[in-house]
């Protein structure tokens, strides 16, 4: 859920970024929570293709590593980044749900297990010219699947994050798609959304590269793999 949606900063931040880390994750969950999009640089086990850059900043692999062109400020400690992230976004500290602990550990590395570590090793793929575009949220199980992907073909992407804003948000998307009592918040990113594709549904994806637009995470991975799998 977006619990204290922030204002997009003028420089788009940069996540380096693996999908299948718990820390990684932790970072998302924040982002997802202020409303942030950010662009990702897929850094999984092995890859040649964001890796060394991430390295040559700081970084490791299996742990994020944001750049904040609007610090400007570059932080490789995920206590750091989420903490950056409030306080520059949201103007306040970070809420207990979202400091990292023992507890969110080891969710997060259940989920990693139960995931048999997808999204954490690199495959040979075609780079694309310009990145992908995602629309998801952190806990969609159906967008995890597609990040998953995208992260293993080591395809940059922006990740545009589409938190729940209200109440009215919760619930299957066959529901929310349907025109009748379903409004989404004013003035929120999925109002943005719902005017601009006629529905609010998780993950969507946009490639600039080829001019294809799919929601439906089945669809999505398919078209990945048949565009940039080598």
């Amino acid at each position: 859920s977006v619990l204290h949606a922030a204002t997009q900063p003028p420089k788009p931040l940069s996540l380096y970024d693996m999908e299948g880390s718990p820390t990684c994750r932790s970072v998302r969950e924040a982002l997802t929570a202020l409303g942030l999009d950010v662009q990702i640089w897929p850094c999984p086990q092995g890859g040649q293709r964001f890796v060394p850059k991430a390295q040559s900043l700081g970084g490791t692999t299996g742990q994020p590593l944001l750049l904040d062109p609007n610090g400007p400020v570059t932080l490789s400690d995920a206590v750091a980044i989420i903490e950056h992230l409030f306080r520059h976004y949201a103007q306040r500290a970070t809420p207990r749900a979202y400091r990292i602990g023992a507890g969110n550990a080891v969710l997060g590395a259940a989920a990693g297990l139960l995931r048999q570590q997808r999204g954490t090793r690199a495959r040979p793929s075609r780079a694309p010219a310009k990145p992908l575009a995602l629309w998801s949220f952190e806990s969609s199980p159906f967008s995890r699947l597609v990040r998953e992907r995208l992260t293993e073909l080591e395809l940059p992407y922006t990740l545009h994050n589409l938190g729940k804003e209200q109440f009215a948000d919760m619930g299957p998307a066959a529901m929310r798609a349907r025109p009748g009592p379903y409004r989404p918040k004013p003035g929120g990113k999925r109002e943005q959304v719902l005017a601009r594709l006629g529905r609010v549904q998780v993950p969507y994806l946009e490639d600039p590269n080829t001019g294809t637009s799919l929601f439906e995470s089945a669809a999505i991975i398919d078209y990945l793999e048949r565009t940039y799998a080598r």
